[in-house]
C-alpha cells in the first residue's frame, strides 16, 4: 500500500517535469523548431484543428520552419494564423510552402523570457512540492488508520522528501540549460 503511494508520487513528480519541458517548448529561443507552433490552431471545415493536422511543419535550415500545408486552399488559413499567434512571427509564401523565418533576439527580449522561464520553473517547483504535501497527507491519515507504524510514516516522509529534492533539481537543471541557450547570441 506504502509502495503505491510513493509510486503514484514519482509519477506525478515526473509528469510535472514533463509538463515543464513542454512548457518551455514553446518559448521562442531564435533557433527555428517544429514545436514552436504546435499549439497553433487553424480553421479546417469549421472545425479548430492543430496545425500539425492539415500540414507538414518540418526545419529547412536553423532559423527557418516550413509550413507545407495538404491542402492548397488551407495556404492563406494558415498564414493567417501563425501572425495571430503570441510567437510575433511574419511568415512568408512562396506558392503551397510557408516559411516562418525567426527573427534574432534582442538583449532586452532575451532578458524578458529568461524572467519567463524562471517563472515557469517556480511553477514547476511547486507543482512538485504540492505532490509532495498531497503524498504526505496520505501518509499521514494511512498512520491515523493504524494502516502503517510511525517508523513506517517517518521512512516514507524521508524517502518522499528525496523525490522531491532529485526532481526539483531536475528542474533546476532544465532550467539552467534553457537559460543558457536563451543567452547565446
Amino acid at each position: 500500500m506504502l509502495e503505491d503511494v510513493k509510486k503514484d508520487a514519482v509519477e506525478r513528480m515526473q509528469k510535472c517535469v514533463v509538463a515543464f519541458r513542454n512548457e518551455l517548448k514553446r518559448l521562442r529561443t531564435g533557433r527555428a523548431h517544429p514545436s514552436l507552433l504546435e499549439h497553433i490552431r487553424v480553421e479546417y471545415y469549421g472545425n479548430e484543428v492543430p496545425l500539425n493536422q492539415v500540414a507538414n511543419v518540418a526545419l529547412e535550415d536553423a532559423r527557418t520552419i516550413t509550413v507545407t500545408p495538404w491542402e492548397k486552399t488551407m495556404v492563406g488559413v494558415i498564414e493567417k494564423a501563425i501572425m495571430k499567434s503570441d510567437l510575433g512571427l511574419m511568415p512568408n509564401t512562396a506558392g503551397t510552402v510557408i516559411r516562418v523565418p525567426m527573427p534574432p533576439l534582442t538583449e532586452e527580449r532575451r532578458r524578458d523570457l529568461t524572467k519567463v522561464v524562471r517563472h515557469e520553473a517556480e511553477n514547476a517547483r511547486v507543482a512538485v512540492r504540492n505532490v509532495r504535501r498531497d503524498v504526505n497527507t496520505e501518509i499521514k491519515d494511512m498512520l491515523k488508520e493504524k494502516l502503517l507504524s510511525q517508523d513506517d510514516e517517518r521512512r516514507a516522509g524521508e524517502e518522499v522528501q528525496k523525490l522531491t529534492d532529485k526532481y526539483v533539481a531536475e528542474i533546476e537543471q532544465v532550467l539552467q540549460e534553457k537559460e543558457k541557450e536563451l543567452m547565446q547570441i
